[in-house]
């Protein structure tokens, strides 16, 4: 049965279990995962006596999720149970937080992250590949935005988590605050409860062996491609919140407060672009929203280098809340729509993906510090969104990303009524 055609995408969500339920359980995701982000190496340092060094290569363990990424999706696709699986990676998630919290040797948050953890990212590809077996069976005039308002959910935890885990941290403790990390992972399964949407086994296929048996990698190529470019602009978050607070303490002396304010700008931004980006990206195209708002993180990162006061962190950050607001909304869309055959793994992909830009961007901060250093290091992002640029717009004109051709004239519809 089609969505009714009256109905906002807020209204849909609303009216909808799987939605609704989706919505909570993305905020959940993101709240406990970026409560514990900006503290686990302050843990392994404390807690566990790593030498800072060490636990700088924490991180590396995230070079994990995307194999375990693609073999979820792989298998969902194969088989298509999308919220069974979303359940056991929620579950890994809430074993592996949950052991870290407990952890009394140095060498055990490392493989449990690499064993276990590499797993649990691959939840939210489930319920967005889920979401998008529902919405194909039950299409209306705005299933682009209701999509929009799950992920912007998931923005939202990403917003109040790092806030909730220092507090915690301070508080209560590190281990507190990794267990109750541990708890958002194990309560993200209760509000989708025991709801199951099931795709068709027998259309879903895996695409590297189907592609293996016909000699054709043609199927996944666009797929890789936009993944690819989507990689060259996160690259620069890792160097930005690696150097940027540093930079700004150090070298421009700006009070404590106000490089909170400048850290804190860019998120709040972003949630308020999200609902627009669907909107605009149906009138300009996907893909050619998404080429300007990569040329949006060549100019913010152009500003961090050579615009050296509070204004120019300022606007560097705006820009980066611009950035994400259009690659947030519309990212899982895309990839979704460029590989249609098998939306479980493409989900897979593109958010496993964050984990190779973090490590690019790692690779290339280090090194572009040692090599020409602060603030002038924030070009080397520049210059990989540059490129971004141009392949996404190569990509639009080679590629069309029609809308959902199953609802017929269906016209765009706002997120919510004003």
């Amino acid at each position: 049965m089609q969505a009714k055609a009256s109905q906002t995408a807020i209204e849909r969500v609303m009216r909808s279990p799987l939605c609704l339920g989706a919505t909570i359980a993305m905020f959940l995701s993101g709240l406990g995962t970026s409560a514990a982000a900006p503290q686990i190496v302050l843990f392994l340092v404390k807690e566990l006596q790593v030498s800072l060094p060490a636990a700088g290569l924490f991180y590396l363990t995230n070079l994990m999720a995307p194999i375990a990424g693609y073999l979820v999706g792989s298998y969902s696709d194969r088989t298509g149970n999308r919220l069974g699986l979303f359940r056991i990676c929620a579950l890994a998630g809430f074993a592996g937080w949950a052991a870290i919290a407990m952890a009394s040797d140095a060498w055990m948050p490392f493989v449990i992250s690499a064993v276990v953890l590499g797993f649990s990212g691959a939840a939210a590809s489930q319920v967005f590949a889920a979401l998008h077996d529902d919405i194909s069976r039950n299409p209306g005039g705005n299933d682009d935005s209701v999509v929009a308002i799950v992920r912007m959910a998931l923005t939202a935890g990403w917003v109040v988590g790092p806030v909730l885990g220092a507090w915690l941290a301070a508080q209560y403790g590190l281990r507190t605050m990794l267990w109750v990390t541990a708890a958002c992972f194990l309560l993200q399964i209760l509000p989708l409860g025991t709801m199951k949407v099931i795709a068709n086994p027998k259309a879903a296929v895996d695409p590297l062996k189907q592609a293996a048996t016909s000699a054709d990698w043609r199927a996944m190529l666009p797929l890789l491609a936009f993944t690819g470019l989507f990689i060259l602009v996160y690259a620069g978050e890792s160097i930005k919140y690696g150097f940027l607070l540093l930079y700004m303490e150090e070298s421009l002396h700006i009070e404590a407060g106000i490089r909170g304010a400048v850290i804190g700008i860019q998120p709040l931004v972003e949630l308020l672009i999200m609902p627009f980006s669907i909107l605009l990206g149906r009138r300009v195209a996907f893909m050619r929203l998404m080429a300007v708002a990569a040329g949006c993180a060549v100019l913010a990162n152009v500003c961090f280098a050579l615009w050296p006061d509070v204004v120019g962190m300022f606007a560097g950050q705006i820009l980066m809340g611009v950035v994400w607001g259009i690659f947030a909304a519309l990212g899982i869309i895309v990839a979704q729509r460029l590989l249609p055959q098998a939306v479980a793994t493409a989900s897979a992909i593109f958010m496993s993906s964050t984990a190779l830009s973090s490590a690019l961007g790692g690779v290339a901060g280090g090194l572009g510090v040692a090599v020409i250093g602060l603030p002038h290091v924030f070009l080397l992002p520049a210059a990989f969104s540059a490129l971004a640029v141009v392949g996404l717009l190569v990509m639009a004109k080679s590629i069309s990303l029609d809308r959902d051709k199953s609802v017929p004239n269906a016209q765009p519809e706002p997120i919510g009524r004003v």
